[in-house]
């Protein structure tokens, strides 16, 4: 079925794209009517709560640099992204924090009950600490987005939470410029994050074990090894069929965009964050202003969401609210994908269902926007409360206010 964009309220706002028709919100435990902009005539550094959201929502600040300044004199912490302890004693208890700093980064817990903010994993040699992830079998996986970047698992104990995390590099997952994790049973995935980044799949030999198993990328069967090649011209053309290939492990622990390289692998625009829901991988795209759907059991992508294509394009200078540098996704309480740019203002956005299963979203919703001028809204993430989404204030203009907040539909 053919979708256009359609807008309800201001010309230049975009409520609603979608199914011609009738704008309908999303259901479920965080039910919103869309606000109509992007805060763009919001912009202040003096802001009490840090959205412009929908009627019948509270912020609350979870906990920021006035809680604990990590670094202090005037540095960012950088609070990225985030996970809970998803299973074992106290789930759903601690949220657990990367810090994006170029050095000696940091892992953090917040006590959700108390307020108590600790740093439970430090040390000179992380750079720039960004993706994180709760791993079925009870470990958190976080990781390095810089060139040559590391994962590491974590070892988590919800009985003392706030002691040093006992951690370990996991190089079989590759080294790259990691950001978004997805973390299953059978798998794991992961992206190499910039222009002529690929999307790679992790199986371990025995589950749970990360020690050992194959890396793969993914590479689209419908174009020669020249077309997978990036290209900002030629990106809507990589969708279709597609395939896991076998990388050599060798390299992978060495370089694994070079090991993607020799098997022709797809390159993307910035793949950024991952999210697994069903059957479904989500990866963000940023430059390509694009989510693609992978559709793991048919093993089909497809573009999901698509600027221009069934949300608008941003045009801040004509002041057009619209989609662009999507970053980090979450799944939603009723299995639909919520995600946030990278961009000023930084707006959230719930992708609807593809109800007539031509691999896009039947609507794209505004959900929220920024107002602060200098910040970035990342970590998205709903944790054991279906009404409740955790999200961070990245590098504001406000002082010590970057940190992390939440958004609650009572």
């Amino acid at each position: 079925m053919n979708k256009r964009i359609f807008f309800t309220g201001a010309a230049a706002g975009a409520l609603v794209v979608g199914l011609a028709g009738s704008a309908v919100a999303a259901n479920g435990p965080m039910a919103f009517e869309p606000i109509p902009d992007s805060a763009y005539d919001a912009q202040t550094a003096d802001w009490d709560v840090p959205l412009v959201a929908p009627e019948g929502f509270t912020q609350q600040l979870v906990s920021d640099e006035t809680v604990r300044d990590i670094y202090g004199g005037g540095v960012d912490d950088l609070t990225d992204m985030n996970v809970q302890n998803e299973t074992g004693p106290r789930a759903g208890r601690y949220l657990i924090r990367t810090h994006e700093v170029g050095d000696n980064g940091a892992v953090s817990v917040v006590d959700l009950k108390t307020g108590r903010t600790e740093v439970v994993a430090q040390d000179e040699g992380f750079h720039r600490l960004d993706g994180i992830d709760w791993t079925p079998w009870g470990t958190v996986l976080f990781a390095e987005e810089t060139k040559g970047g590391r994962l590491f698992e974590g070892y988590f104990d919800a009985k003392d939470p706030f002691a040093p995390m006992r951690w370990v590099e996991r190089p079989e997952l590759g080294l790259l410029r990691h950001e978004g994790i997805g973390a299953t049973n059978q798998a794991v995935f992961v992206i190499d994050e910039f222009n002529g980044g690929s999307i790679f799949k992790f199986e371990p030999t025995k589950r749970g074990d990360l020690s050992d198993g194959q890396l793969y990328a993914l590479k689209l069967t419908g174009l020669t090894d020249d077309e997978q090649k990036w290209g900002q011209s030629t990106y809507e053309d990589k969708v279709g069929a597609f395939e896991w290939v076998a990388l050599d492990m060798d390299q992978v622990v060495i370089d694994a965009d070079v090991a993607a390289d020799a098997v022709a692998a797809t390159e993307f625009g910035r793949p950024e964050d991952v999210e697994v829901i069903g059957q479904k991988l989500y990866v963000a795209n940023t430059s390509e202003d694009r989510v693609v759907e992978i559709d793991l059991k048919k093993e089909v992508l497809s573009s999901f969401v698509h600027a221009g294509d069934n949300v608008p394009a941003e045009d801040r200078d004509a002041g057009v609210t619209g989609f662009n540098g999507p970053d980090n996704l979450a799944k939603g309480p009723d299995g639909r994908l919520w995600i946030v740019e990278d961009n000023v203002p930084s707006d959230i956005w719930v992708a609807g269902r593809d109800k007539d299963h031509d691999g896009e979203a039947d609507s794209v919703e505004l959900f929220a926007s920024a107002k602060d001028p200098g910040a970035e809204i990342s970590g998205i993430y709903f944790g054991q409360d279906p009404k409740t989404l955790y999200f961070n204030v990245q590098h504001p203009t406000k002082a010590l206010a970057d940190g992390t907040w939440k958004i609650s539909s009572r």
